[in-house]
């Protein structure tokens, strides 16, 4: 897991760090990352998945805040949501706007992290989306953090948890400036 590989390496020291999760889902990342120590943001289209998030949050009393946005809609997010230098680390997992990571470098403070993974098109027989409208090209990623310092990027199929070959572009990167 990504996230878990370079968590403590993101980590700033000397306050309590603030991260975003980008396309949330169920929250399995916000509440990784609120469970070490987070206060987290977590960002969704779904109110359905909020709402479940929000009962697990509030079960073990974790610092998560659930906003609804619908992120394909980048021009229009809440100025709020992505202030700059409001986060420590910024993640996005399996959701394909490359659109978004410029607004989410600006809410990076100096130092921040970024984590993204994204479906990659492949030729290869793999899972997840099968239209390529939800797949990056092969260094799409890279080029779209090109204003970031790119700490570690791979691309290639791999093994889901459950084992099943995946196609992904991984990022991890550092708000320079």
């Amino acid at each position: 897991m990504l996230l878990r590989e370079w968590l403590p390496a993101l980590t700033p020291e000397g306050r309590r760090p603030r991260a975003i999760d980008i396309a949330c889902g169920l929250g399995r990342n916000s509440i990784f990352l609120a469970r070490h120590g987070w206060q987290v943001t977590a960002v969704d289209i779904s109110e359905v998945a909020l709402g479940h998030l929000r009962e697990l949050a509030a079960a073990e009393a974790l610092p998560i805040v659930c906003r609804q946005a619908d992120l394909e809609q980048t021009s229009r997010l809440p100025e709020s949501l992505l202030a700059p230098d409001s986060y420590d680390l910024a993640v996005m997992f399996r959701y394909t706007s490359l659109e978004l990571i410029e607004p989410l470098r600006h809410g990076l403070r100096i130092g921040g992290g970024l984590i993204v993974e994204k479906h990659m098109t492949t030729e290869s027989e793999v899972v997840g989306p099968r239209n390529p409208r939800f797949r990056v090209a092969p260094g799409a990623l890279r080029d779209a953090a090109r204003r970031l310092n790119i700490i570690d990027y791979r691309e290639g199929v791999s093994k889901d948890p459950d084992g099943r070959p995946v196609a992904l572009a991984q990022l991890v990167a550092r708000r320079a400036v």
